[in-house]
Protein backbone atom coordinates (compact mmCIF):
# COMPACT_ATOMS: atom_id res chain seq x y z
CA UNK A 1 0.00 0.00 0.00
CA UNK A 2 1.32 3.26 -1.46
CA UNK A 3 2.11 5.63 1.63
CA UNK A 4 -0.31 9.19 2.34
CA UNK A 5 1.26 12.20 0.57
CA UNK A 6 3.03 14.67 3.26
CA UNK A 7 1.89 18.31 2.02
CA UNK A 8 4.92 20.48 0.93
CA UNK A 9 4.99 23.81 1.80
CA UNK A 10 4.94 25.88 -0.46
CA UNK A 11 4.91 29.67 -0.33
CA UNK A 12 4.78 31.42 -3.89
CA UNK A 13 5.34 35.61 -4.20
CA UNK A 14 4.49 37.68 -6.95
CA UNK A 15 6.65 41.28 -6.67
CA UNK A 16 4.53 43.91 -4.77
CA UNK A 17 3.01 46.37 -8.07
CA UNK A 18 4.08 50.16 -7.40
CA UNK A 19 0.58 51.22 -6.46
CA UNK A 20 0.76 54.85 -8.32
CA UNK A 21 -0.78 52.94 -11.51
CA UNK A 22 -2.77 50.27 -12.83
CA UNK A 23 -0.30 47.40 -13.81
CA UNK A 24 -0.14 47.29 -17.26
CA UNK A 25 -0.03 43.21 -19.49
CA UNK A 26 3.95 43.08 -18.49
CA UNK A 27 3.61 43.90 -15.00
CA UNK A 28 1.06 41.57 -14.91
CA UNK A 29 2.43 38.37 -16.53
CA UNK A 30 5.71 39.14 -14.82
CA UNK A 31 4.68 38.78 -11.66
CA UNK A 32 1.08 38.16 -10.17
CA UNK A 33 -0.03 35.92 -13.85
CA UNK A 34 2.80 33.84 -13.27
CA UNK A 35 2.40 32.94 -9.59
CA UNK A 36 -1.34 32.33 -9.82
CA UNK A 37 -0.13 29.55 -12.63
CA UNK A 38 2.26 27.85 -10.10
CA UNK A 39 0.41 28.22 -6.95
CA UNK A 40 -2.70 26.18 -8.74
CA UNK A 41 -0.52 23.96 -10.16
CA UNK A 42 1.22 23.48 -7.11
CA UNK A 43 -2.46 22.97 -4.79
CA UNK A 44 -3.50 20.54 -7.33
CA UNK A 45 -0.87 18.52 -6.76
CA UNK A 46 -1.96 18.19 -2.93
CA UNK A 47 0.84 20.81 -1.41
CA UNK A 48 0.58 23.07 1.36
CA UNK A 49 0.65 26.75 -0.71
CA UNK A 50 0.28 30.05 0.39
CA UNK A 51 0.37 32.82 -2.45
CA UNK A 52 1.11 36.07 -1.08
CA UNK A 53 1.81 39.53 -2.55
CA UNK A 54 0.39 43.15 -1.89
CA UNK A 55 0.03 46.92 -3.01
CA UNK A 56 3.51 48.95 -2.50
CA UNK A 57 1.69 52.30 -1.02
CA UNK A 58 5.21 54.13 0.23
CA UNK A 59 7.49 55.88 -0.65
CA UNK A 60 8.31 58.64 -3.35
CA UNK A 61 6.05 57.30 -7.16
CA UNK A 62 3.51 57.73 -4.20
CA UNK A 63 4.13 61.16 -3.24
CA UNK A 64 4.72 62.23 -6.77
CA UNK A 65 1.59 61.22 -7.85
CA UNK A 66 -0.67 62.21 -5.21
CA UNK A 67 0.95 65.80 -5.55
CA UNK A 68 0.10 65.54 -8.93
CA UNK A 69 -3.38 64.71 -8.30
CA UNK A 70 -3.33 67.53 -4.88
CA UNK A 71 -4.59 64.17 -2.64
CA UNK A 72 -2.87 63.10 0.82
CA UNK A 73 -0.97 59.87 -0.39
CA UNK A 74 -3.33 57.73 1.97
CA UNK A 75 -6.21 58.76 0.47
CA UNK A 76 -4.19 57.60 -3.23
CA UNK A 77 -3.12 54.23 -1.61
CA UNK A 78 -6.36 53.44 -0.50
CA UNK A 79 -8.25 54.58 -3.67
CA UNK A 80 -6.07 52.41 -6.15
CA UNK A 81 -5.01 49.49 -3.57
CA UNK A 82 -8.85 48.70 -4.14
CA UNK A 83 -9.05 49.06 -7.37
CA UNK A 84 -6.52 47.04 -8.29
CA UNK A 85 -7.07 44.22 -5.75
CA UNK A 86 -10.24 44.05 -7.14
CA UNK A 87 -8.70 44.01 -10.91
CA UNK A 88 -6.52 41.08 -9.66
CA UNK A 89 -9.52 39.39 -8.13
CA UNK A 90 -11.31 39.58 -11.89
CA UNK A 91 -8.07 38.13 -13.29
CA UNK A 92 -8.30 35.22 -11.07
CA UNK A 93 -5.52 35.44 -9.15
CA UNK A 94 -5.58 33.34 -6.26
CA UNK A 95 -4.36 35.18 -3.15
CA UNK A 96 -4.09 33.53 -0.11
CA UNK A 97 -3.42 37.49 0.94
CA UNK A 98 -3.29 40.20 -0.87
CA UNK A 99 -2.20 42.87 1.29
CA UNK A 100 -0.80 46.08 1.62
CA UNK A 101 2.36 48.14 2.83
CA UNK A 102 -0.52 50.11 5.02
CA UNK A 103 -0.88 47.16 7.17
CA UNK A 104 -0.05 47.08 10.61
CA UNK A 105 1.22 43.78 10.76
CA UNK A 106 3.58 44.50 8.04
CA UNK A 107 4.56 47.85 9.76
CA UNK A 108 5.20 46.10 12.95
CA UNK A 109 7.45 43.67 11.77
CA UNK A 110 9.31 46.04 9.58
CA UNK A 111 10.17 47.98 12.28
CA UNK A 112 10.93 44.92 14.25
CA UNK A 113 13.06 42.70 11.88
CA UNK A 114 15.25 46.23 11.12
CA UNK A 115 16.22 46.53 14.67
CA UNK A 116 17.58 43.08 14.77
CA UNK A 117 20.32 44.40 12.27
CA UNK A 118 20.82 47.54 13.87
CA UNK A 119 21.11 45.50 16.73
CA UNK A 120 23.43 42.60 15.34
CA UNK A 121 25.93 45.91 13.99
CA UNK A 122 25.14 46.00 10.21
CA UNK A 123 23.18 48.89 10.23
CA UNK A 124 25.28 52.25 10.83
CA UNK A 125 24.34 55.93 10.61
CA UNK A 126 26.76 58.17 8.45
CA UNK A 127 26.41 61.92 7.06
CA UNK A 128 26.10 61.93 3.53
CA UNK A 129 25.47 64.42 0.25
CA UNK A 130 22.13 64.47 -1.10
CA UNK A 131 20.26 66.52 -4.11
CA UNK A 132 18.32 69.49 -2.34
CA UNK A 133 16.16 71.67 -4.17
CA UNK A 134 15.74 74.55 -3.07
CA UNK A 135 12.99 75.49 -4.77
CA UNK A 136 10.49 73.14 -3.16
CA UNK A 137 12.91 73.11 -0.09
CA UNK A 138 13.08 69.03 0.30
CA UNK A 139 15.58 66.15 -0.41
CA UNK A 140 15.25 64.65 -3.50
CA UNK A 141 15.67 60.57 -2.95
CA UNK A 142 14.32 58.09 -5.45
CA UNK A 143 11.69 59.45 -8.26
CA UNK A 144 11.84 63.00 -7.08
CA UNK A 145 14.89 63.26 -9.28
CA UNK A 146 15.49 62.34 -12.77
CA UNK A 147 18.58 62.44 -15.15
CA UNK A 148 20.88 60.92 -16.95
CA UNK A 149 22.19 57.67 -15.88
CA UNK A 150 25.91 57.48 -15.65
CA UNK A 151 26.30 53.99 -16.90
CA UNK A 152 24.50 54.01 -20.12
CA UNK A 153 23.68 57.82 -20.86
CA UNK A 154 19.57 56.92 -20.41
CA UNK A 155 18.06 59.88 -20.23
CA UNK A 156 15.05 59.29 -18.16
CA UNK A 157 16.80 57.22 -15.46
CA UNK A 158 15.74 57.82 -11.78
CA UNK A 159 17.14 58.40 -8.22
CA UNK A 160 16.72 55.00 -7.54
CA UNK A 161 17.22 52.83 -11.12
CA UNK A 162 17.96 52.90 -14.59
CA UNK A 163 15.10 51.38 -16.35
CA UNK A 164 17.55 51.11 -19.27
CA UNK A 165 20.29 48.92 -17.65
CA UNK A 166 18.87 47.80 -14.92
CA UNK A 167 21.20 48.96 -12.41
CA UNK A 168 20.63 50.47 -9.21
CA UNK A 169 21.78 54.29 -8.57
CA UNK A 170 22.11 56.92 -6.21
CA UNK A 171 20.24 60.28 -7.00
CA UNK A 172 24.01 62.39 -6.54
CA UNK A 173 25.57 59.85 -9.29
CA UNK A 174 22.75 60.93 -11.91
CA UNK A 175 24.49 63.00 -14.72
CA UNK A 176 22.39 66.29 -15.54
CA UNK A 177 20.07 65.79 -12.54
CA UNK A 178 16.85 67.79 -12.41
CA UNK A 179 13.73 68.01 -9.86
CA UNK A 180 10.84 66.32 -11.03
CA UNK A 181 8.56 68.72 -9.38
CA UNK A 182 9.84 71.72 -10.51
CA UNK A 183 12.66 70.92 -13.18
CA UNK A 184 15.21 73.10 -11.25
CA UNK A 185 18.79 71.96 -10.88
CA UNK A 186 19.27 70.74 -7.51
CA UNK A 187 22.22 71.48 -5.48
CA UNK A 188 24.09 68.88 -2.81
CA UNK A 189 23.03 68.99 0.41
CA UNK A 190 24.62 67.10 3.78
CA UNK A 191 21.88 64.56 5.50
CA UNK A 192 22.05 62.21 7.78
CA UNK A 193 21.14 58.65 6.91
CA UNK A 194 21.37 54.93 8.32
CA UNK A 195 23.20 52.37 5.76
CA UNK A 196 23.05 48.09 5.22
CA UNK A 197 26.87 47.43 4.97
CA UNK A 198 26.06 44.22 2.15
CA UNK A 199 29.88 43.75 1.70
CA UNK A 200 29.73 41.68 5.20
CA UNK A 201 27.07 39.18 3.42
CA UNK A 202 28.87 39.16 -0.04
CA UNK A 203 30.38 35.49 0.52
CA UNK A 204 27.07 33.92 1.93
CA UNK A 205 24.89 35.65 -1.16
CA UNK A 206 27.42 34.34 -3.48
CA UNK A 207 27.34 30.85 -1.91
CA UNK A 208 23.54 30.94 -1.84
CA UNK A 209 23.78 31.73 -5.56
CA UNK A 210 26.01 29.10 -6.82
CA UNK A 211 24.39 26.30 -4.89
CA UNK A 212 20.77 27.21 -6.25
CA UNK A 213 19.76 25.17 -8.96
CA UNK A 214 16.35 26.80 -9.73
CA UNK A 215 16.69 30.29 -10.26
CA UNK A 216 17.59 31.18 -13.75
CA UNK A 217 20.85 31.31 -15.72
CA UNK A 218 20.76 35.27 -16.85
CA UNK A 219 19.25 35.95 -13.32
CA UNK A 220 22.08 34.12 -11.47
CA UNK A 221 24.70 35.50 -14.08
CA UNK A 222 23.27 39.03 -13.51
CA UNK A 223 23.90 38.48 -9.65
CA UNK A 224 27.14 37.32 -9.07
CA UNK A 225 28.23 39.83 -11.48
CA UNK A 226 26.05 42.62 -9.11
CA UNK A 227 28.16 41.18 -6.39
CA UNK A 228 31.89 41.04 -7.88
CA UNK A 229 32.03 44.17 -8.79
CA UNK A 230 31.82 45.02 -5.15
CA UNK A 231 28.54 45.52 -2.59
CA UNK A 232 28.19 49.03 -1.04
CA UNK A 233 26.77 49.80 1.65
CA UNK A 234 23.01 50.77 0.65
CA UNK A 235 21.20 53.25 2.87
CA UNK A 236 17.72 52.09 4.49
CA UNK A 237 16.72 55.34 5.54
CA UNK A 238 14.71 58.13 3.08
CA UNK A 239 14.37 61.79 3.77
CA UNK A 240 10.38 61.40 2.74
CA UNK A 241 7.17 61.75 5.41
CA UNK A 242 5.26 58.94 3.33
CA UNK A 243 6.21 55.52 4.64
CA UNK A 244 7.18 53.43 8.01
CA UNK A 245 8.89 55.45 10.52
CA UNK A 246 12.53 54.70 10.86
CA UNK A 247 12.91 52.91 14.41
CA UNK A 248 16.83 53.53 14.97
CA UNK A 249 17.57 55.72 17.69
CA UNK A 250 18.24 59.82 16.64
CA UNK A 251 16.21 58.30 13.36
CA UNK A 252 13.27 60.98 14.10
CA UNK A 253 11.65 61.83 10.90
CA UNK A 254 13.22 59.54 8.62
CA UNK A 255 11.08 56.63 7.14
CA UNK A 256 12.58 53.05 5.96
CA UNK A 257 13.37 52.86 2.11
CA UNK A 258 10.38 51.57 0.31
CA UNK A 259 12.52 48.90 -1.57
CA UNK A 260 13.97 47.55 1.83
CA UNK A 261 10.15 47.39 3.10
CA UNK A 262 8.60 45.97 -0.01
CA UNK A 263 10.71 42.87 -0.34
CA UNK A 264 10.14 42.25 4.01
CA UNK A 265 6.58 41.95 3.09
CA UNK A 266 6.15 38.33 1.84
CA UNK A 267 7.16 37.97 5.60
CA UNK A 268 4.61 39.96 7.19
CA UNK A 269 2.05 39.33 4.52
CA UNK A 270 2.82 35.12 5.47
CA UNK A 271 2.47 36.39 9.32
CA UNK A 272 -0.98 38.11 8.73
CA UNK A 273 -2.39 35.18 6.95
CA UNK A 274 -1.52 32.77 9.28
CA UNK A 275 -3.06 35.46 12.26
CA UNK A 276 -5.99 35.15 10.05
CA UNK A 277 -6.34 31.55 9.80
CA UNK A 278 -6.38 31.59 13.72
CA UNK A 279 -2.75 30.27 13.55
CA UNK A 280 -0.09 32.47 14.49
CA UNK A 281 2.72 30.26 14.39
CA UNK A 282 2.55 28.31 11.22
CA UNK A 283 4.06 30.80 9.24
CA UNK A 284 7.55 29.82 10.58
CA UNK A 285 6.86 26.60 8.75
CA UNK A 286 6.90 28.33 5.61
CA UNK A 287 10.17 30.80 6.55
CA UNK A 288 12.35 28.11 8.85
CA UNK A 289 11.19 24.36 7.61
CA UNK A 290 13.96 24.08 5.52
CA UNK A 291 11.91 21.77 3.18
CA UNK A 292 9.60 24.60 1.92
CA UNK A 293 10.22 26.52 -1.30
CA UNK A 294 9.74 29.92 -1.63
CA UNK A 295 8.99 30.92 -4.92
CA UNK A 296 9.29 34.74 -6.11
CA UNK A 297 7.86 35.87 -9.66
CA UNK A 298 9.18 39.15 -10.69
CA UNK A 299 10.51 41.52 -13.95
CA UNK A 300 13.81 41.54 -14.38
CA UNK A 301 14.43 44.94 -13.07
CA UNK A 302 13.42 43.12 -9.62
CA UNK A 303 15.76 40.86 -9.70
CA UNK A 304 18.70 41.99 -7.67
CA UNK A 305 16.35 43.30 -4.72
CA UNK A 306 15.26 39.28 -4.77
CA UNK A 307 18.52 37.48 -5.41
CA UNK A 308 20.65 40.26 -2.90
CA UNK A 309 19.04 42.97 -1.04
CA UNK A 310 15.92 40.62 0.33
CA UNK A 311 18.79 37.53 1.10
CA UNK A 312 21.00 39.75 2.81
CA UNK A 313 17.59 41.32 5.14
CA UNK A 314 17.15 37.54 5.58
CA UNK A 315 20.78 36.86 6.70
CA UNK A 316 21.26 39.90 8.44
CA UNK A 317 18.68 39.08 11.12
CA UNK A 318 20.43 36.57 12.74
CA UNK A 319 17.65 33.97 12.19
CA UNK A 320 17.96 30.88 10.24
CA UNK A 321 15.80 32.24 7.10
CA UNK A 322 14.69 30.53 3.95
CA UNK A 323 16.64 32.12 1.63
CA UNK A 324 14.38 32.34 -2.07
CA UNK A 325 13.83 28.50 -3.59
CA UNK A 326 13.05 30.20 -7.21
CA UNK A 327 13.49 33.59 -8.76
CA UNK A 328 11.76 33.45 -11.94
CA UNK A 329 12.38 36.64 -13.81
CA UNK A 330 10.70 37.63 -16.88
CA UNK A 331 12.08 40.00 -19.64
CA UNK A 332 10.01 43.10 -20.64
CA UNK A 333 6.89 42.82 -22.32
CA UNK A 334 6.86 45.67 -25.22
CA UNK A 335 4.40 47.01 -26.90
CA UNK A 336 5.23 48.38 -30.62
CA UNK A 337 8.99 48.09 -29.78
CA UNK A 338 8.40 50.52 -27.16
CA UNK A 339 7.98 50.31 -22.73
CA UNK A 340 4.51 50.32 -21.82
CA UNK A 341 3.23 54.55 -21.54
CA UNK A 342 -0.42 55.54 -20.56
CA UNK A 343 0.47 59.37 -21.43
CA UNK A 344 1.79 58.27 -24.96
CA UNK A 345 -1.03 56.03 -24.97
CA UNK A 346 1.97 52.76 -25.59
CA UNK A 347 0.74 49.20 -24.26
CA UNK A 348 -2.32 47.78 -22.37
CA UNK A 349 -3.57 47.84 -19.04
CA UNK A 350 -5.13 44.75 -17.47
CA UNK A 351 -8.48 46.92 -16.84
CA UNK A 352 -8.91 47.52 -20.65
CA UNK A 353 -7.87 44.02 -21.47
CA UNK A 354 -10.34 42.75 -19.61
CA UNK A 355 -13.32 45.11 -21.43
CA UNK A 356 -12.10 43.24 -24.92
CA UNK A 357 -11.95 39.65 -24.00
CA UNK A 358 -12.45 37.30 -21.62
CA UNK A 359 -9.89 36.86 -19.13
CA UNK A 360 -8.49 32.96 -20.36
CA UNK A 361 -7.94 34.79 -23.39
CA UNK A 362 -5.55 36.83 -21.91
CA UNK A 363 -4.42 34.44 -19.09
CA UNK A 364 -3.55 31.75 -21.94
CA UNK A 365 -1.88 34.09 -24.18
CA UNK A 366 0.36 35.92 -21.75
CA UNK A 367 1.31 33.12 -20.23
CA UNK A 368 1.71 30.98 -24.06
CA UNK A 369 4.32 33.80 -24.85
CA UNK A 370 5.59 34.96 -21.53
CA UNK A 371 9.17 36.29 -22.42
CA UNK A 372 10.98 34.13 -20.64
CA UNK A 373 14.75 34.39 -22.56
CA UNK A 374 14.17 37.51 -24.16
CA UNK A 375 12.26 40.33 -24.68
CA UNK A 376 8.74 40.12 -26.61
CA UNK A 377 6.51 42.53 -28.35
CA UNK A 378 2.98 42.48 -27.99
CA UNK A 379 1.02 42.78 -31.60
CA UNK A 380 -2.71 42.14 -32.63
CA UNK A 381 -1.31 39.91 -34.78
CA UNK A 382 0.28 37.43 -32.63
CA UNK A 383 -2.57 37.57 -29.85
CA UNK A 384 -5.02 37.00 -32.70
CA UNK A 385 -2.93 33.88 -34.57
CA UNK A 386 -2.67 32.11 -30.57
CA UNK A 387 -6.19 32.75 -29.48
CA UNK A 388 -7.89 31.39 -33.01
CA UNK A 389 -5.14 28.73 -33.95
CA UNK A 390 -4.41 27.37 -30.13
CA UNK A 391 -7.51 28.03 -28.38
CA UNK A 392 -10.09 27.97 -30.93
CA UNK A 393 -9.30 26.10 -33.61
CA UNK A 394 -6.68 23.26 -32.25
CA UNK A 395 -7.71 23.00 -27.91
CA UNK A 396 -11.46 23.83 -28.29
CA UNK A 397 -11.92 22.48 -31.36
CA UNK A 398 -10.81 18.90 -30.59
CA UNK A 399 -12.91 18.84 -27.42
CA UNK A 400 -16.02 20.15 -29.21
CA UNK A 401 -15.87 17.52 -31.69
CA UNK A 402 -14.85 13.95 -29.45
CA UNK A 403 -17.90 15.62 -27.06
CA UNK A 404 -20.08 16.08 -29.81
CA UNK A 405 -20.00 12.63 -31.44
CA UNK A 406 -20.16 10.98 -28.18
CA UNK A 407 -23.47 12.71 -28.04
CA UNK A 408 -24.52 12.18 -30.94
CA UNK A 409 -23.23 8.57 -31.38
CA UNK A 410 -22.98 6.99 -28.09
CA UNK A 411 -25.89 8.43 -26.21
CA UNK A 412 -23.63 10.70 -24.21
CA UNK A 413 -22.27 7.79 -23.00
CA UNK A 414 -18.19 7.08 -22.60
CA UNK A 415 -17.58 3.89 -24.94
CA UNK A 416 -15.83 1.06 -23.87
CA UNK A 417 -12.42 0.55 -25.08
CA UNK A 418 -12.79 -3.33 -26.66
CA UNK A 419 -9.84 -2.71 -29.02
CA UNK A 420 -7.17 -1.11 -27.68
CA UNK A 421 -4.18 -1.62 -30.28
CA UNK A 422 -0.71 -0.22 -29.97
CA UNK A 423 -1.82 3.23 -31.82
CA UNK A 424 -4.51 3.48 -29.09
CA UNK A 425 -1.97 2.31 -26.23
CA UNK A 426 0.72 4.67 -27.83
CA UNK A 427 -2.14 7.88 -27.31
CA UNK A 428 -2.22 6.91 -24.03
CA UNK A 429 1.19 6.67 -23.29
CA UNK A 430 1.81 10.08 -25.08
CA UNK A 431 -1.31 11.60 -22.92
CA UNK A 432 0.53 10.21 -19.57
CA UNK A 433 4.10 11.97 -21.08
CA UNK A 434 2.58 15.34 -22.02
CA UNK A 435 1.05 15.74 -19.01
CA UNK A 436 4.32 14.67 -16.65
CA UNK A 437 5.92 17.15 -19.20
CA UNK A 438 4.17 20.12 -17.90
CA UNK A 439 4.18 19.28 -14.43
CA UNK A 440 7.98 19.12 -15.14
CA UNK A 441 7.87 22.69 -16.89
CA UNK A 442 5.83 24.72 -14.25
CA UNK A 443 8.13 22.95 -11.69
CA UNK A 444 10.76 24.38 -13.51
CA UNK A 445 9.25 27.98 -13.98
CA UNK A 446 8.97 27.38 -17.70
CA UNK A 447 5.83 28.46 -18.18
CA UNK A 448 5.40 29.30 -22.09
CA UNK A 449 6.80 25.69 -22.71
CA UNK A 450 4.09 23.96 -20.40
CA UNK A 451 1.30 26.27 -21.89
CA UNK A 452 2.30 25.29 -25.51
CA UNK A 453 2.54 21.22 -24.29
CA UNK A 454 -1.02 21.76 -23.50
CA UNK A 455 -2.07 22.81 -26.98
CA UNK A 456 0.31 20.28 -28.46
CA UNK A 457 -1.52 17.40 -26.51
CA UNK A 458 -4.91 18.56 -28.38
CA UNK A 459 -3.14 18.69 -31.30
CA UNK A 460 -2.27 15.20 -31.43
CA UNK A 461 -5.94 14.33 -30.82
CA UNK A 462 -6.59 16.29 -33.46
CA UNK A 463 -4.37 13.91 -35.41
CA UNK A 464 -5.57 11.06 -33.68
CA UNK A 465 -8.91 11.70 -34.90
CA UNK A 466 -8.54 12.45 -38.73
CA UNK A 467 -5.77 9.58 -39.03
CA UNK A 468 -8.48 6.79 -37.40
CA UNK A 469 -11.90 8.60 -39.09
CA UNK A 470 -14.06 6.62 -36.53
CA UNK A 471 -17.32 8.62 -37.68
CA UNK A 472 -16.13 5.46 -41.12
CA UNK A 473 -15.94 2.95 -38.66
CA UNK A 474 -19.35 3.14 -37.64
CA UNK A 475 -21.49 0.93 -39.65
CA UNK A 476 -18.57 -1.54 -40.62
CA UNK A 477 -16.41 -1.83 -37.02
CA UNK A 478 -18.23 -0.05 -33.68
CA UNK A 479 -16.20 -1.11 -31.38
CA UNK A 480 -13.24 0.06 -33.25
CA UNK A 481 -14.92 3.41 -33.57
CA UNK A 482 -15.81 3.04 -29.31
CA UNK A 483 -12.63 2.34 -28.66
CA UNK A 484 -11.36 5.53 -30.50
CA UNK A 485 -13.50 7.85 -28.68
CA UNK A 486 -12.72 6.38 -25.75
CA UNK A 487 -9.33 7.23 -25.81
CA UNK A 488 -10.28 10.75 -27.22
CA UNK A 489 -12.18 11.07 -24.25
CA UNK A 490 -9.34 10.60 -21.64
CA UNK A 491 -7.39 13.26 -24.03
CA UNK A 492 -10.29 15.92 -23.24
CA UNK A 493 -10.04 14.94 -19.58
CA UNK A 494 -6.25 15.34 -19.37
CA UNK A 495 -7.25 18.61 -21.07
CA UNK A 496 -9.45 19.79 -18.68
CA UNK A 497 -7.46 19.31 -15.84
CA UNK A 498 -3.77 20.29 -17.20
CA UNK A 499 -5.38 23.80 -18.22
CA UNK A 500 -6.87 24.45 -14.50
CA UNK A 501 -3.47 26.59 -13.99
CA UNK A 502 -3.86 28.60 -16.75
CA UNK A 503 -7.67 28.80 -17.92
CA UNK A 504 -9.26 28.00 -14.20
CA UNK A 505 -12.44 29.22 -15.82
CA UNK A 506 -12.59 27.14 -18.95
CA UNK A 507 -10.95 24.28 -16.57
CA UNK A 508 -13.87 24.05 -14.60
CA UNK A 509 -16.43 24.65 -17.47
CA UNK A 510 -15.19 21.99 -19.23
CA UNK A 511 -14.47 19.49 -15.37
CA UNK A 512 -18.44 19.69 -15.78
CA UNK A 513 -19.55 19.30 -19.48
CA UNK A 514 -17.91 16.27 -18.47
CA UNK A 515 -20.11 15.40 -16.00
CA UNK A 516 -17.89 15.45 -12.94
CA UNK A 517 -18.57 16.86 -9.52
CA UNK A 518 -17.56 20.00 -8.31
CA UNK A 519 -13.91 22.06 -9.66
CA UNK A 520 -10.86 20.72 -11.17
CA UNK A 521 -9.10 19.99 -7.71
CA UNK A 522 -5.87 16.92 -8.14
CA UNK A 523 -3.53 17.01 -10.59
CA UNK A 524 -3.45 13.12 -11.11
CA UNK A 525 -6.79 13.63 -12.26
CA UNK A 526 -5.56 13.96 -15.26
CA UNK A 527 -4.55 10.77 -15.77
CA UNK A 528 -6.99 9.17 -14.05
CA UNK A 529 -9.44 7.80 -16.79
CA UNK A 530 -13.03 8.39 -17.34
CA UNK A 531 -15.11 4.88 -17.39
CA UNK A 532 -16.83 3.54 -19.79
CA UNK A 533 -20.86 4.45 -19.59
CA UNK A 534 -19.92 7.75 -17.96
CA UNK A 535 -22.25 10.44 -18.82
CA UNK A 536 -20.89 13.59 -20.43
CA UNK A 537 -22.94 16.51 -21.47
CA UNK A 538 -23.44 18.03 -24.60
CA UNK A 539 -20.34 20.69 -25.01
CA UNK A 540 -20.74 24.61 -25.20
CA UNK A 541 -17.98 26.37 -27.32
CA UNK A 542 -15.21 27.04 -25.04
CA UNK A 543 -13.59 30.02 -27.27
CA UNK A 544 -14.90 32.03 -30.48
CA UNK A 545 -12.92 33.31 -32.80
CA UNK A 546 -11.64 36.60 -32.93
CA UNK A 547 -12.56 38.23 -36.41
CA UNK A 548 -10.67 41.41 -36.44
CA UNK A 549 -7.83 42.99 -37.88
CA UNK A 550 -5.38 44.91 -35.86
CA UNK A 551 -6.27 47.93 -36.71
CA UNK A 552 -9.97 47.45 -35.90
CA UNK A 553 -8.65 46.16 -32.56
CA UNK A 554 -6.52 48.97 -32.06
CA UNK A 555 -9.86 51.05 -33.12
CA UNK A 556 -11.80 49.59 -30.20
CA UNK A 557 -9.12 49.97 -27.47
CA UNK A 558 -8.79 53.67 -28.05
CA UNK A 559 -13.08 53.67 -28.56
CA UNK A 560 -13.33 51.89 -25.10
CA UNK A 561 -10.23 54.79 -23.62
CA UNK A 562 -12.66 57.73 -25.09
CA UNK A 563 -15.55 56.46 -23.48
CA UNK A 564 -14.04 55.89 -20.09
CA UNK A 565 -12.15 59.14 -20.14
CA UNK A 566 -15.65 60.87 -21.04
CA UNK A 567 -17.43 59.10 -17.70
CA UNK A 568 -14.42 60.10 -16.04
Amino acid sequence: MESAHTPEKVLVTSAWPYINVTPHLGNLVGSVLSADVAARYYRLQGEDVLMVSGSDTHGTPIEVEAMKEKITPKALTDRNHAKVAELFRRWDASFDNYTSTESPVHREFVQQHMMKIYQNGYIFEKETEMLYCEHDQRFLPDRFVEGHCPHCDYEHARGDQCDRCGRLLEPTTLNEPYCIICHNTPVIKKTKHWYIDLSKFAEPLCKFLEENRQISSNAKAFSLNWIKEGLKPRAVTRDVGWGIPAPFPGAEGKTIYVWVEAVLGYVSATIEQCQRMGEPERWREFWFNKNAKTLYFVGKDNIPFHTIILPALLLASGENYNLPWNVSATEFLQFKGEKASKSRKIGIWIDEALEMFPVDYWRFFLIATRPETKDSDFTWEVFTSKINADLNDTYGNFIHRTLTFINSKFNGEVPAATKLDADNEGILKTIREKVEAISSDLEAARLQSAANTLISLSRVGNQYLNEKEPWKLLKTDPAKAGTIFYVAAQIVKALAVASAPFMPSRADELWHTLGLSGKVTRWDEAVTPLEAGHKVGKPQPLFHKIDADAKALDDLLQKNREEKSKAA
